[in-house]
């Protein structure tokens, strides 16, 4: 008689079923564009709670954006205004988070070669270049041409969530296209900001940023993987930085510049590792009768198990770039927290028929919203033009023309950036009042535009689709 039990096959987990059939792989860029499309919610709200308070109280509003906060210790004091704590130290952070994307998109992304990166980038200077030309053209000789750089600006996440209504009927190489356009444009930002709003240089303090960066570029030739440390000398930086005059939002690029991008070891020793600790887990009929329930409910009931998930936890952080860990980490702190505060503190404009009739023929603000809503489609489709029947630079499969001039259409909306850089060009409350209503209009102009735009030639595409089937 044969003695030994029979084994009875463990029934296949429902739940496993379920995970295994519908699961979906995300690309790196479709994970982007999520994160960037749910992140637009908050600011919206954000900018309307703004507009509202600033209308209801418009006193209240100010009382709370100039209120001081700060300290100091010895000679080193910093008192500012809360207006000015979000502009130059939180949004340090979003321009951070903006360097991090910026140095993967040029190691991984679309502007990894330069083929990849001709286009966008080109189509970035266009629409740079001419909306600062019509600003000019609108306040040359008048008291408000410093403002010539705010309509130069794209807001990559209202951009993207306007894009992303259309749903699949876009393709994915026109939402790729966008984005890169988007993230050079940054870039492009970025050392505007540094090269001309910058005022009176300390020598001193530019000397000690200078050390600074020095100290960063050693610790990422010499491999230091320790977030922490660069977080500290990005602190001091920032600070250096604020104290020398420039902007102290560049400190944020400057440092995501020099954040590694290269993990503990390479791929192949991280697959061979998981292999290793997932064939420790075995699910057999050890002290229990149960043989459904041998492996447990809970990790908690087998200690070899939790061990195994503990080792492959602390493999898939060894594995991960800094540059990663922190890119992704920060996505909530920016979305959910600094860009919203960023757009109530300053998005806060009253709306009365006189100060929109006069704004709407001030030279400020009409050089804005035609630099937003004429401006960028006209500099992008230029540029892209001129890349791809002079340079050779062949568009990507599924791009219409029709495509990318919607798209340039949705790049006019300049919103958070336009408002930072409106910032940093005028002091006067009058005169930001009427820019703010120029880039809001600006930008409100362009999504309505550039979706009204796509939505026409998609429906021109299905009717030469429907007339070629027949």
């Amino acid at each position: 008689m044969n003695m030994t039990p029979s084994k009875k096959k463990l029934p296949e987990s429902p739940v496993i079923n379920t995970l295994s059939k519908g699961l979906i792989i995300l690309s790196p860029f479709h994970k982007f564009l999520k994160k960037m499309v749910s992140g637009s919610f908050p600011l919206i709200i954000a900018a309307f709670a703004a507009i509202l308070w600033a209308n209801l109280s418009n006193e209240s509003y100010h009382l709370f954006r100039e209120v001081q906060l700060g300290g100091g210790i010895g000679a080193f004091e910093m008192k500012k205004s809360l207006a000015h704590w979000i502009d130059e130290a939180l949004m340090a952070l979003f321009f951070f988070s903006v360097g991090l994307e910026i140095k993967r998109e040029i190691l991984v992304g679309e502007l990894a070669s330069f083929r990849k990166a001709v286009l966008p980038v080109m189509a970035a200077v266009g629409g740079m270049v001419v909306p600062a030309l019509i600003y000019t053209a609108f306040n040359h000789g008048l008291p408000f041409s410093n403002g010539w750089a705010i309509p130069m600006a794209t807001d990559i996440a209202f951009s993207l969530a306007v894009l992303a209504v259309l749903g699949d009927r876009i393709p994915v190489s026109v939402r790729i296209f966008l984005t890169a356009l988007a993230i050079a444009d940054d870039l492009g930002a970025v050392l505007v900001i540094g090269l001309f709003y910058t005022k009176a240089i300390s020598v001193n303090y530019l000397f000690a940023a200078l050390f600074f960066v020095a100290v960063l570029s050693v610790a990422n030739l010499l491999w230091v993987r320790w977030t922490f440390f660069y977080g500290i000398v990005g602190l001091l930086l920032w600070c250096a930085i604020l104290k020398s005059g420039i902007h102290a939002t560049v400190a944020g690029v400057i440092v995501a510049l020099f954040i590694p991008a290269r993990g503990r070891y390479e791929t192949r020793i991280f697959v061979e590792k998981v292999k290793l600790y997932l064939n420790r887990f075995e699910c057999r009929k050890e002290d229990s009768d149960d043989e459904d329930n041998a492996c447990g409910y809970s990790i908690l009931l087998n200690r070899n198990h939790l061990d195994m998930v503990h080792n492959i936890e602390q493999a898939c952080h060894e594995v991960e770039t800094p540059l990663q860990r922190l890119e992704f980490g920060l996505h909530a702190w920016v979305s959910y927290l600094i860009l919203p505060f960023f757009a109530l503190v300053n998005a806060g404009v009253v709306l009365k028929s006189a100060s929109l009739s006069e704004a709407f023929s001030h030279p400020a603000a009409l050089g804005i919203i035609f630099g937003l809503v004429l401006g960028k489609p006209l500099g992008i489709l230029l540029f892209t033009w001129i890349s791809v029947k002079i340079l050779k630079i062949s568009l990507d499969k599924g791009i219409r023309w029709s495509h990318l001039a919607g798209a340039s259409m949705l790049a006019g909306i300049g919103f958070t950036m336009s408002l930072f850089i409106a910032g940093l060009s005028f002091d006067s409350p009058e005169i930001m009042e009427i820019v703010k209503l120029g880039i809001i209009a600006g930008s409100v102009a362009a999504a309505a535009l550039g979706m009204g735009f796509l939505v026409f030639a998609m429906r021109m595409d299905a009717g030469k689709t429907f007339t070629t089937n027949r």
